[in-house]
């Protein structure tokens, strides 16, 4: 992406010192961002913690309301209830909000953006950016080039979500209870209802009782409505907990508007960015997140016909993705990029 080096930009990262924070600043600083000033905020119990950056140690400061003077940019990722209270007031300040929770996408006003996918909508924002669901980024990524090809009318997912999609504790969680349970020893729960360690369950965010879907499960349906600007299409997702530390895996299934090929797939996603095909049936090799783990594409493998289909319209496949970077960290610095490389964004720095 062709950014401006020689400007440079004020970023703040809210929610500095948690699982998503901490990938926010290993890509501004992998990526080369041009930054400025940049200033860790997250709660009074971490003030004063140092984080390494590029050979340097920040100190975290605590979040106020007068954390945002002075800066371009702001990276939420501290949960709902801190984006709805700080968000707006950064905005207010002429900040540029990439928001990580679910406070905004589904808020008309606000962009709800994958740069693969939509990045003009960035263009249209009110101060606020939404970073989509996790597991909606990795599933719809590759799921683009294939829907404007051929329009995606039905989508059925099953998802196998890493304990990296709750956060730093939880991912803490899976590690010790794992240890307590090979050492045949108790360990008491504090983030998830039910044991973790060689065990999986349904999505741990609330059941709506009217349709038996988890919020989670329809986050995937709107989201992916909104960002294919698509309201017809049909969105079934089964979200499932799974004993893997970092990053998502979901088998998907997807009925187009007419019939289409697994070579015609593979096609499109050859040249398709943010997505990497590992599809070797010879060897029974294909995504898996051991592999996508620190990595910024989407791996897509087990690309085949489904066979309970007769019009040859529908397609099965198997993807990976890192939840903490293009899940989440890396899709907001990419936003963030966007922004700067159309002229969006301008900096506040003296002179620049």
């Amino acid at each position: 992406m062709a950014i401006n080096l020689k400007k440079k930009y004020n970023v703040a990262v809210v929610g500095a010192t948690g699982a998503v924070g901490i990938e926010f600043l290993r890509c501004l600083g992998e990526r080369q961002f041009p930054l400025g000033e940049l200033r860790l905020l997250a709660s009074a119990r971490s003030k004063g913690r140092k984080i390494p950056f590029l050979k340097k140690n920040l100190v975290v400061e605590e979040l106020t309301e007068d954390s945002f003077k002075g800066m371009d940019i702001a990276f939420f990722s501290a949960g709902g209830s801190i984006s709805r209270k700080f968000a707006p007031m950064a905005a207010r300040q002429g900040v540029l909000v990439i928001d990580n929770s679910s406070a905004f996408r589904m808020d008309p006003t606000v962009p709800l953006v994958i740069p693969e996918i939509n990045p003009e909508a960035a263009g249209h924002h009110k101060g606020v950016i939404a970073n989509p669901n996790c597991s909606t980024i990795i599933a719809i990524t590759p799921l683009w080039p294939i829907h404007r090809k051929n329009r995606i009318r039905r989508l059925i997912a099953s998802t196998y979500q890493a304990a990296s999609g709750a956060g730093a504790a939880a991912m803490a969680e899976l590690i010790e209870s794992t240890r307590a349970h090979l050492s045949n020893k108790e360990y008491k729960r504090t983030i998830f209802p039910h044991p973790y360690a060689f065990n999986l369950f349904s999505h741990n965010s609330k059941v709506d009782p009217a349709t038996g879907y988890n919020e989670e499960e329809i986050k995937m349906l709107n989201e992916t409505r909104k960002i294919f600007g698509d309201p017809e299409i049909l969105v079934s997702a089964t979200c499932v907990r799974v004993p893997v530390l970092r990053a998502h895996s979901e088998a998907l299934n997807f009925e187009c508007e007419r019939p289409i090929t697994p070579g015609e797939v593979r096609a499109l996603l050859m040249s398709a960015p943010g997505v990497k095909i590992v599809d070797d049936p010879e060897n029974n090799y294909f995504p898996m997140p051991h592999e996508a783990s620190g990595q910024g594409d989407v791996l897509v493998g087990r690309i085949r016909q489904d066979m309970s289909d007769p019009s040859g319209k529908s397609i099965a496949m198997f993807v990976a993705g890192d939840q903490l970077l293009k899940g989440a960290a890396l899709n907001g610095v990419q936003i963030a990029e966007v922004m700067i490389e159309r002229g969006y964004l301008v900096s506040k720095r003296v002179g620049e």
